[in-house]
């Protein structure tokens, strides 16, 4: 039986011909209707699965259609695609359509959908089931309202000749015609100038059913938790404040975090990043949600008192995961029932317009002092694995067209922007992301900062000018996770920006990262102890914490292993796998650090030590566990 949660290179389900299957090309077209809902939770799951810490570096992301491409072989095994034509192919995707269009019977699709998905061993036998029931309804619906035609369909699963995959075309936003103001670095603050304190929490991934002494190592995509057993006797349960594994964190572990805050603090204002719920994405309800939401919301509460937090929508916010139609979406299958609960959750921290633009797309904007405009972005909007974009995935919501406005409003008043969101825009799909890039490029004057968060670790990304990939212009935080998933210690970050007086630049001035050391905390008659891990300026040896001083220490590190070995600890808070990290994994990380645009190998020619361009599935050591 293989071992869930692997890299699906370490295990390979055995083909129709070994399992005795009936390979005969002519299936009904409700079991190509449930092939096309399994390719679709095989991308879904393909984030809770694919877990890294067994290596010594995390796996490369890949695309949609790479995944699909990755799948279609298992997939000509079982039903002897060997035989299959251009035509037969587009007249089934038309039988397909036709049928989802005219009479879609969702239950029949997932029932062939589970079959399959157990066939092929995507997941454990219950995570098929119970995760297919959970995606088909909105997944059927996607299929009814997407513009894939069969000529696309068919030109994924048999190639170029009989098609092209082109769901994600490329398209652009518009700039004002107001010229670019010529560059201009930020000045240092003066010699006692105020500085602000900034929390910053991401990831907490709340498990309601974490139980202490459960099977850390399950073959469910999410262990520690009832419904896991009992470990083996050889090895030992899930920790009582957490596990270095596939796990995710009680609600004593937060509460202990946020009581704990005090030597870190205080703090002007708290930036939240989402993804509060854990990932146990085959069997989430909205109530679950929603419980989540609320109770999670109250604690931070609780504890920070009257400090102003400011939040962002995650990727696990929504059920089923990575669910977030555009506001044109209407009826049941609609966002509305999370962004109202968002709003009523979080109205005594966000003014009115910026609660009526977050029940409309999950964004928002305000000014949390005079002089620094703060954006909040629904990044679920750039996913690659937001499944609703298949429909259209031009500018959703127009979120990128109103950021260019708002940013435009904030240098006609010389204003200066932070923006915060869940996933980094290296992420996002390319042309969403291009679009991204070319907007932070032109605004460098007025966006004074970035955070986001989603990977887990503890990581940055290099914005560039995009006339020669050269210049350093802008800097993508990315913080660590409170939560362990997968093999991490719990942490949060604190960030001192130049602070609230007239000229201030609101840059990141220097940064913070606490952990709780597990090992020490699951220690029997323990108290658990939020230490300070680093600062990074006296860590990395930084003369300031501008975009150029982060680009040099990427090529600083390059050269230097016992500095890379630092950073590659930090990057783990901590904890870091005991493979070592050999030369490509080194390179790996480090093009990460340069890449905030997806798909761009360019930006990292500088970086390989022979100078040659390295291929592309290379460039990118992206946690696929988010």
């Amino acid at each position: 039986m293989p071992r869930y949660g692997a890299s699906p290179r370490q295990s390979r389900p055995r083909s129709g011909r070994e399992q005795g299957q009936d390979r005969t090309f002519g299936a009904p077209p409700l079991l190509w209707m449930g092939l096309v809902l399994v390719l679709a939770l095989a991308l879904a799951l393909s984030d809770s699965l694919v877990l890294w810490p067994a290596e010594a570096h995390p796996l490369p992301p890949q695309g949609h259609p790479a995944r699909l491409h990755r799948i279609a072989p298992r997939l000509r095994d079982v039903f002897g695609w060997g035989n299959l034509t251009c035509p037969v192919c587009k007249g089934l995707f038309t039988a397909i359509n036709l049928g989802l269009k005219k009479e879609p019977n969702v239950a029949r699709v997932g029932s062939m959908a589970i079959k399959l998905c157990n066939l092929l061993k995507i997941a454990p036998p219950a995570v098929c089931q119970s995760i297919v029931q959970l995606f088909e309804d909105d997944m059927v619906e996607v299929w009814r309202r997407s513009v894939l035609s069969p000529s696309e369909a068919c030109g994924l699963l048999l190639g170029s000749t009989c098609g092209h995959w082109d769901i994600f075309s490329s398209w652009n936003i518009s700039l004002p015609t107001v010229p670019k103001p010529p560059p201009k670095p930020p000045s240092p603050p003066a010699p006692g100038a105020p500085v602000s304190r900034v929390l910053f929490l991401t990831d907490l991934h709340w498990d309601h059913d974490y139980l202490e002494g459960m099977d850390p190592d399950c073959a469910d995509p999410l262990c520690c938790r009832q419904g896991s057993g009992l470990p083996p006797a050889s090895r030992p349960g899930a920790g009582y404040w957490g596990e270095y594994s596939k796990c995710d964190l009680p609600l004593r572990t937060l509460e202990s975090l946020l009581s704990g805050l005090g030597p870190a603090g205080p703090f002007d204002m708290v930036y939240w990043t989402g993804d509060i719920p854990a990932h146990d994405v085959w069997h989430q309800t909205r109530q679950d949600q929603l419980r989540a939401l609320t109770t999670v919301t109250a604690l931070v509460r609780k504890f920070l008192g009257p400090v102003p937090v400011y939040p962002a929508v995650g990727n696990h916010e929504s059920t089923p995961v990575n669910s977030f139609p555009p506001p044109f979406i209407e009826g049941n299958h609609s966002s509305r029932w999370l962004y109202e609960a968002m709003a009523k959750a979080w109205e005594p921290w966000l003014p009115a317009e910026a609660l009526r633009t977050l029940r409309i797309g999950g964004f928002y904007a305000l000014s949390p002092y005079p002089g620094l405009r703060l954006i909040s972005l629904n990044m679920n909007f750039c996913s690659r694995e937001n499944f609703w974009l298949l429909i259209n995935s031009t500018d959703p919501a127009g979120q990128l067209q109103w950021l260019v406005g708002e940013l435009q409003a904030a240098e006609d008043r010389g204003d200066k922007v932070h923006i915060i969101g869940h996933i980094p825009p290296g992420h996002c799909l390319k042309s969403w992301s291009w679009n991204y890039y070319r907007i932070v490029a032109r605004y460098e004057n007025t966006l004074a900062a970035q955070f986001f968060g989603h990977t887990h670790v503890d990581e940055f990304e290099v914005f560039y000018d995009e006339e020669t990939l050269s210049r350093p212009l802008a800097v993508a935080f990315l913080a660590p996770s409170a939560t362990t998933y997968i093999g991490l210690n719990p942490g949060y970050r604190v960030y001192q920006i130049d602070g609230n007086y007239s000229g201030s630049s609101h840059v990141v001035l220097d940064h913070e990262t606490y952990i709780l050391n597990l090992t020490q905390a699951n220690t029997p008659g323990a108290i658990p102890h939020w230490q300070l891990l680093y600062r990074a300026r006296e860590t990395y040896g930084l003369p300031n914490t501008l975009p150029t001083a982060w680009h040099n220490l990427v090529y600083r590190m390059r050269g230097d292993m016992q500095l890379f070995q630092t950073f590659w600890f930090l990057y783990h808070k901590g904890h870091p796998p005991s493979e070592p990290c050999g030369t490509p994994c080194r390179l790996a990380t480090l093009c990460a650090q340069l890449s905030a645009r997806a798909d761009s190998p360019a930006l990292c020619r500088h970086l390989m030590l022979d100078g040659s361009l390295p291929e592309a599935h290379s460039l990118w050591p992206r946690p696929l566990f988010c």
